[in-house]
């Protein structure tokens, strides 16, 4: 009976590497898009949880500085 209240609150190991995994992602993701000045991606990172997919997506896809190329007058 103990074990079994024991588990319901305390989930397995895999529970614990998604949580660190997703926090990971979470954080670098918001760092990029506050630093990128991209309020809404920023709030619906905050608020979504994906377990890293979105942020990961923001990072290397839709976070990205776009160049800007300056043409040169000869």
């Amino acid at each position: 009976m103990m074990t079994n209240i024991f588990n319901n609150f305390f989930p397995g190991p895999v529970f614990y590497f998604i949580l660190v995994w997703s926090l990971i992602w979470k954080g670098l993701a918001l760092w990029r898009a506050a630093k990128n000045n991209h309020l809404v991606w920023y709030v619906v990172i905050l608020v979504l949880n994906t377990a890293g997919i979105l942020e990961i997506l923001y990072i290397f896809i839709f976070g990205r500085k776009k160049e800007i190329k300056k043409i040169e007058n000869r």
